[in-house]
């Protein structure tokens, strides 16, 4: 049992025995003793705990409470001041429930890892721990059961429900050669896959990492309520002083400050704060701490990575172009035929693009790779050759907008393609949003060429594109900036971005498909293949701050109202007690909104 409940629990057996020395056995001095030593005793550890927190330099909120305490118990207002120690010790028990239920998508992670595979071998199925499971080793996975590892289906085919790791919900079909996730649920048909990465390095483990992590960094949003801790201390102060110079009566002092208790500025926001994170859980985003999110709420500039992050981060035929009077049929089916034996990225392009012209692909002979030059083979005894310009022909070349990929036929110049990185669909509508939410300097960061990256700039509308730039240089751009664009993001996919995602003030990783040394660099990680999430994790960020201040300040002018109330001694201090209670309640109430999407 948790410090916290027993000092509640404590509470409420002196409660107890003190209700029955008085109204059973008609001895309120013994009530009144029990009570007040419970009081001074509880005062005394909230004091010790205060001074820690001047120590630190922050201003001390407990003492307005201990005052409340104190003053009750000097006064003879002891049943006022036992309700005041429940409301306090009450309040603490009720803030880790709170915190407990807005974690509870972060926890059902934790709840559900998977522990056990069925591995093949020797046409034999043998259960073993996932963390004897190694690359290469095939895996069976029954019906309604776990994906253990990260892996690739070589034989069967079903539907698995990824929304524990992306918060997609809608189920994904997958069949050979389909990419799954450890942490997956298989819906109704057995599938075998070959595990691409032991369990430590997946995705569904990485994700837990990351849950662990944000739960080990408690939010700092507690300094809202410090920032209005002194004002408000001094107001209940003035008001109670006021009251009892005008009234000449010192119990007008216990009226007030029994309704003067800080619980709202107390518990309000970091309740908030952890209801945001469960939110942005919930929707497929992980923040690590309660700071990353007081962070984006308050970001002056947001710098984008461009390959995979802006862009889709797979290259296709923009263009295609034959010369030298080739047949165009010919030139693509002899291009693709050969680039069909690379393993180039551009050469996967190559022959999607011949596929979807449903043009043939032909036998070749004598491939030879040339590293950084191109390939070169033979096709119906024609020597092709298929990359860049200088090793395809010595011929002037036509210039393209994107990434060249050169033919020749025969020594002939015959035809060239133009790739580019696809833009995300949603990478416009992503930056414009955050446009709106008042980020007007947008950058991105690419170790792309000049050409490509200002048109990629150009297309989604973002402010200034930085091109050619290496990981160090990335750090250089972020560090770089002026004290006026901070708090800073960066948002980005790649081990190359993982300097640049840990400088800046929050880093936010595209960890879909496990971009693990990203992730582990980031403040926050998306967990679907969406670049719209950057802007819906600003905006819970925002939804989070306006709910956090909303509900400390509604506290606080219920506090006061009732403090003015009570200052003209229409409050005695028992009833100012249990109005206190209600007030904890309406303001921890509020700060559970946080947690809906429906703000």
């Amino acid at each position: 049992m948790n410090s916290d409940k027993v000092k509640l629990y404590g509470t409420l057996t002196i409660g107890f025995i003190a209700a029955v020395l008085e109204f059973v056995f008609h001895l309120p001095n013994y009530a009144q003793l029990i009570i007040s030593i419970l009081g001074l005793l509880l005062a005394l550890i909230m004091f010790i705990d205060m001074i820690k927190v001047l120590k630190s330099g922050n201003f001390g909120i407990d003492l307005l409470a201990i005052t409340a305490i104190v003053a009750t118990i000097v006064l003879g207002q002891y049943w006022a001041g036992w309700i005041v120690l429940l409301m306090l010790t009450g309040g603490d028990t009720l803030e880790e429930y709170a915190a407990n239920k807005a974690k509870s998508e972060l926890k059902s992670l934790l709840d559900n890892t998977p522990s056990k595979a069925h591995l093949l071998k020797d046409g034999n199925v043998i259960d073993v721990d996932i963390d004897d499971v190694k690359v290469g080793d095939e895996i069976l996975v029954r019906p309604k059961e776990q994906v253990p590892v990260d892996g690739i289906v070589i034989d069967g085919q079903s539907e698995i429900d990824e929304s524990s790791l992306t918060g997609e919900s809608v189920p994904v079909n997958v069949s050979e050669d389909s990419h799954v996730m450890s942490g997956s649920i298989n819906g109704e048909n057995p599938f075998q896959i070959k595990a691409e990465k032991i369990a430590a390095d997946s995705e569904y483990q990485a994700i837990v990492r990351l849950v662990k992590e944000s739960e080990t960094h408690p939010a700092k949003f507690v300094r809202l309520a410090d920032r209005y801790a002194v004002p408000f201390t001094l107001i209940a102060y003035v008001i109670a002083g006021i009251a009892w110079y005008v009234s000449k009566d010192p119990v007008r002092i216990a009226q007030v400050l029994v309704v003067a208790s800080p619980c709202p500025l107390i518990l309000a926001a970091p309740i908030a704060f952890v209801s945001g994170m469960s939110r942005t859980s919930r929707n497929g985003i992980i923040v690590k701490s309660g700071t990353a999110l007081e962070k984006l709420n308050s970001a002056k500039i947001v710098a984008f990575d461009k390959t995979g992050t802006i862009t889709k981060g797979k290259l296709v035929v923009d263009e295609f172009r034959t010369t030298n009077h080739f047949d165009e049929k010919t030139v693509m089916s002899y291009a693709a035929s050969i680039e069909q034996n690379s393993s180039h990225v551009m050469a996967e392009a190559i022959v999607d693009y011949a596929k979807s012209d449903r043009v043939a692909l032909k036998k070749t002979d004598n491939l030879k790779e040339v590293t950084a030059e191109g390939i070169i083979g033979e096709v119906d005894g024609h020597v092709v050759k298929v990359g860049q310009a200088s090793f395809v022909t010595d011929e002037i070349v036509d210039e393209v907008k994107g990434s060249g990929v050169y033919v020749s036929i025969d020594g002939q110049y015959a035809g060239v393609y133009s790739l580019l990185d696809q833009i995300r669909p949603e990478s416009k509508a992503t930056i414009a949003k955050l446009k709106d939410f008042g980020i007007k300097n947008i950058l991105m960061i690419s170790g792309d060429k000049k050409e490509a990256t200002e048109m990629v700039a150009s297309e989604v509308d973002i402010t200034k594109s930085f091109p050619t730039s290496l990981p160090a240089d990335k750090v250089k751009i972020i560090d770089g900036l002026d004290t006026e664009y901070h708090p800073t993001v960066m948002v980005g996919d790649g081990v190359n971005d993982a300097p640049a995602l840990a400088l800046a003030d929050v880093g936010i990783a595209m960890g879909y498909k496990g971009a693990n040394a990203a992730s582990e660099s980031a403040d926050a990680v998306i967990l679907q293949d969406d670049l719209s999430k950057v802007s819906m994790a600003v905006k819970i960020a925002h939804d989070t701050m306006k709910v956090a201040r909303e509900a400390v300040l509604i506290g606080i002018f219920i506090c006061i109202a009732l403090m003015i109330i009570a200052a003209f001694g229409l409050i005695p201090t028992i009833i100012g007690a249990l109005f206190q209670e209600v007030v904890d309640t309406v303001a921890i109430l509020y700060a559970l909104r946080a947690r809906s999407d429906r703000l």
